[in-house]
């Protein structure tokens, strides 16, 4: 009887119970904690996404804010019962002066109404004040004209002291031209309307009762050693003047003088030379049976605002035609609440006013963002003067009780309205309206132009040249590595390929815009006939390639051909360079800029989108190849295998079979390379030149938001509405991107679900 066979002993069995147990629990312990860790860095970038989220939202919120204001104070208005010339306030609108009919300038409180200082002004013995103006705001100077023909120029000023650290404002007036009034009408006839503006040169227009408008102006001329200052009169007048002018307007530069009636009927002149004014033009600002009711200018005195009794604000200001004539255009509305707007107060810095209307409410309302910010019930019917602070953050009202009403005032970013954010605006000086973007000027009174259009239509500009150039070579590089290139030689070139990802894009950048705008702005007609010359060479090689005797073709190993492919595209891309001034010569007449701009009537800027274009396609390569390349490679071999046993060739596998399998990744790698060109900033930031220009043009540049923010940011004042508009655009790109990626994923599970029985 045979013996039972040994069963043999397994490695495992010879360890001890109380080891296995404790290296079992040490795996589960490995285990749990890889699963935790990748659960809780997964969290982590979910939690710090959603933290950059909201913090740009908080930063944006505030310019969503509407506008806000409230009561202060009430009391009689000081200086007595005379009727109110004129109200205003100092920067920190702690102190409001009224100037008054009677010739008297009373400085108060705003808040408690408290009389601070008051002030007769040197009026001539007898002579009445037959009428009233003020220069721009800003400059603080008011002209009173007298029943004589004179004028006297007066400067309510005020000087900050910090007396134990404690701020202590006191007013005072100031006589730019003299405590004497000026000679306007030569002739001594009663000035009925009167128009200031003072600045280097101070320039005075009177309206007489027969119809005559003298014009004044006055430069200051200091002597050799400063120790005297000479005042140097020049005069001139219009004659003739067709109109009873109810309104008399002169601008900030002295060089337009508007004059209007009540009819809604407008003259403007020229007052370049002060000594012989001209027409400029004659028109109707009102048709119907409406009237003027108020007439003022937008801070800067390029724009009219024409107040009409419906209660409607017109906005009109100068527009070249096509003969270059100026002439005065109706460029927005707004719409009252249908009652009589009796007075206009602009703000002095920014593009925003104040009107009263007869039923005593108070609109705040701005320009450029053609909005409505604020309607408030102030005072009673009857209502007359108002006033609106230099910061714009407080009103003063005087009603028919001669009470004023003082409130403050919270309007921080009146300028962002949906429509100046991405529709056409019609900006002052601008032939039409138009997408903008310019944040700063010199200017105090320039008009900001906040518009994200141009700056999301250049990013979308960049990233779709960028992939136009970097998709297709990368996916069409990927497949034929992944697929038809020997292992050996695909070791060496997808490092070679994914290690191009550590270039820093600031050298990209750097070398975009320093050495390939230059040449390919010399080598134009070359760069064109390259993308025609390198394909048809590639292929042309690739035909004479396949005709060639078997025994040459197998000198060169099985998916070792493509480095055949390096000197003919070598040599390809010499010739296009070297045939590119020959061509220019034959078919551009030796300048190919030129003739794109006479021919096809496209400008051509150095640093443009053909620069962008290969630069960042360059950049998103490494990305998109090293992500396809995988999926395809990893694509299961026995699939592959299955469909060459067939009968199908290798390119209908490739085609049928292992593009589709791999169709997701492919996805995934040209999104997330869309994504990074979206984000990039160094190279569009050094060669587009940074035009926010709204061409689709490849001979011209852009600007993208990603650019403009690492541009601007930098100089923004912290808290203003550019700083903020500047977050909106980080908001705007960051929901580019989660978009864009949102879509990728969605569409990438769609393909796998779809793919995933092959």
């Amino acid at each position: 009887m045979a013996e039972p066979s040994e069963q043999p002993v397994s490695p495992l069995s010879r360890i001890p119970e109380r080891v296995r147990r404790r290296r079992y629990r040490h795996r589960l312990l490995k285990d749990g904690a890889a699963r935790w860790g990748v659960s809780a860095g997964g969290l982590g970038v979910i939690v710090a996404i959603l933290l950059i989220f909201f913090y740009l939202l908080y930063v944006v919120l505030p310019l969503l804010k509407p506008a806000s204001a409230d009561p202060v104070g009430s009391y009689p208005l000081p200086g007595g019962d005379e009727r109110t010339l004129h109200l205003a306030m100092e920067e920190q609108a702690e102190i409001a002066v009224r100037f008054t009919a009677g010739g008297d300038a009373v400085f108060f409180d705003t808040a408690s109404g408290r009389v601070i200082s008051s002030h007769h002004l040197p009026l001539p013995e007898g002579v009445a004040i037959t009428s009233f103006a003020a220069s721009e705001p800003s400059t603080r100077t008011v002209a009173l004209g007298l029943a004589d023909g004179r004028a006297l120029v007066v400067r309510h000023h005020y000087r900050v002291s910090f007396p134990d650290d404690k701020r202590v404002i006191t007013p005072e007036l100031r006589y730019p031209l003299g405590e004497a009034p000026v000679v306007v009408d030569p002739q001594g006839r009663a000035l009925l309307g009167l128009a200031l503006q003072t600045g280097e040169e101070s320039t005075l227009v009177g309206v007489t009762a027969d119809g005559r408008l003298p014009i004044l102006s006055i430069t200051e001329e200091e002597s050799f050693l400063g120790d005297e200052v000479e005042l140097t009169e020049r005069r001139g007048e219009i004659h003739g003047h067709a109109l009873a002018p109810d309104y008399l307007l002169l601008d900030p530069t002295q060089r337009s003088l508007y004059v209007a009636t009540r009819d809604g009927t407008l003259a403007r002149y020229d007052l370049s030379d002060k000594e012989a004014p001209r027409l400029l033009e004659q028109r109707t600002l009102i048709e119907g049976d409406d009237e003027v009711s108020s007439l003022e200018f937008l801070a800067g005195g390029i724009s009219l605002l024409v107040g009409r009794a419906s209660g409607r604000i017109d906005q009109w200001f100068p527009v070249r035609d096509e003969q270059g004539r100026e002439q005065l255009r109706l460029i927005r509305s707004f719409d009252g609440e249908g009652e009589s707007i009796l007075a206009i107060a602009p703000e002095y810095a920014r593009k925003g006013f104040l009107t009263l209307d007869a039923a005593g409410r108070v609109a705040v309302r701005h320009a450029t963002a053609h909005n409505t910010l604020l309607v408030e019930e102030v005072a009673g019917a009857g209502a007359r003067t108002l006033a609106v602070a230099p910061r714009a953050n407080a009103w003063l009202v005087e009603d028919a009780g001669h009470q004023a009403r003082f409130w403050h005032l919270d309007n921080e970013h009146p300028e962002v309205s949906w429509s100046s954010l991405w529709g056409k605006v019609w900006y002052e000086s601008y032939p039409e309206p138009a997408y903008i973007w310019q944040s700063s000027s010199s200017s105090n009174d320039f008009e900001p132009k906040f518009s994200l259009t141009p700056l999301a239509f250049g990013t979308l500009k960049a990233a779709f040249y960028a992939m136009l150039i970097g998709a297709p070579l990368a996916i069409l590089g990927a497949i034929y590595t992944a697929y038809f290139m020997a292992p050996k030689m695909r070791r060496s070139v997808k490092p070679a390929i994914e290690i191009m990802e550590a270039l820093p894009t600031v050298i990209l950048g750097f070398l975009a815009g320093l050495w390939l705008a230059p040449a390919i702005e010399a080598y134009l007609p070359g760069i064109f006939s390259m993308l025609l010359v390198l394909p048809l060479g590639v292929l042309l090689f690739g035909f004479l390639w396949h005709r060639l005797p078997d025994r040459v073709r197998h000198v060169v190993p099985d998916g070792w051909e493509a480095l055949l492919l390096i000197p003919v595209v070598v040599f390809l891309g010499w010739l296009s360079f070297a045939l590119s001034h020959s061509l220019e010569l034959m078919l551009f007449d030796g300048d190919m800029r030129l003739w794109l701009h006479q021919a096809l009537g496209l400008d051509f800027d150095q640093r443009n989108a053909i620069v962008v274009g290969f630069a960042m396609g360059f950049a998103v390569i490494p990305t998109i190849f090293s992500i396809a390349e995988d999926a395809i490679f990893n694509v299961p071999r026995h699939l592959s295998m299955g469909s060459l046993a067939l009968g199908a060739t290798p390119w209908q596998t490739l085609v049928r079979v292992v593009i589709l399998t791999a169709s997701p990744g492919i996805f995934s790698a040209v999104m997330i390379g869309l994504g990074r060109a979206v984000g990039e900033t160094m190279i569009v930031l050094m060669a587009t030149g940074n035009t926010p220009v709204m061409d689709f043009s490849i001979f011209q540049g852009m600007r993208t938001l990603s650019a403009n923010i690492a541009v601007e940011m930098p100089e923004s004042e912290v808290g203003s509405t550019h700083y903020r508009v500047l977050f909106l655009a980080a908001l705007v790109l960051f929901l580019f991107t989660f978009v864009f990626n949102t879509l990728a994923e969605l569409v990438r599970q769609r393909l796998r679900r779809k793919y995933a029985n092959l």
